[in-house]
């Protein structure tokens, strides 16, 4: 049989083509990337990501829930959801529970998306790390992309938005390092609970 025969080239060109679609998927998708839809566009070794939990944990970052007590929080980060890691911690808190900012930044982006639902894409002050929230019920009055926010400061409200469960309010939160490039929707995951647990 000739090695060109059409039914194998029909299998070479499907497999090319899931290849590309799979490529631009996670190229275009990448809100999704930022809650695990996907994996996220850039990874780091286990050595770069301790360190950066020993930085993240000398800043002493605030709670994102108000009220939150540190023994409180449970690690959902390497927990499967689905197709997928989590690669965050899911923070119960009554509906309408207010979201604070974890330390001084700006807001990066404010973005709806199926899956995170009404989320939040904090930067820190430097650009080297970037906060995230989603599931939020909605965002704090005024609040405005290229805001500048202070540690503390009210940002958002808990909620049940995008595909969490409607009877589960809560806070869905992980902290990327950006890349070189800085954008808002490229990051490599850290596990916030080794950040606050520390």
């Amino acid at each position: 049989m000739s090695t060109n025969s059409p039914g194998k080239a029909r299998v070479i060109l499907i497999s090319f083509l899931i290849g590309f679609l799979s490529h631009v998927g996670t190229s275009l998708n990448n809100d999704q990337a930022k809650h695990g839809a996907v994996p996220p566009v850039v990874r780091e070794s286990p050595v770069m990501i301790a360190d950066d939990v020993m930085e993240l944990r000398q800043r002493h970052l605030l709670s994102p829930v108000s009220n939150l007590r540190k023994e409180d929080l449970q690690d959902s980060f390497h927990e499967s959801r689905g197709n997928h890691i989590h690669e965050a911690i899911d923070i119960l808190a009554p509906r309408n529970t207010a979201i604070l900012a974890v330390e001084d930044g700006s807001i990066a982006r404010l973005w709806f998306s199926v899956p995170g639902g009404i989320t939040i894409y904090q930067f820190d002050p430097e650009q080297k790390y970037e906060y995230y929230y989603a599931h939020l019920e909605r965002y704090a009055d005024g609040l405005r992309e290229g805001d500048r926010v202070k540690r503390g400061q009210v940002i958002g409200y808990v909620g049940t938005s995008g595909n969490a469960p409607k009877d589960t309010p809560h806070l869905h939160f992980t902290i990327f390092k950006l890349t070189d490039q800085k954008h808002w929707w490229q990051g490599t995951a850290i596990n916030p609970y080794l950040v606050y647990k520390g």
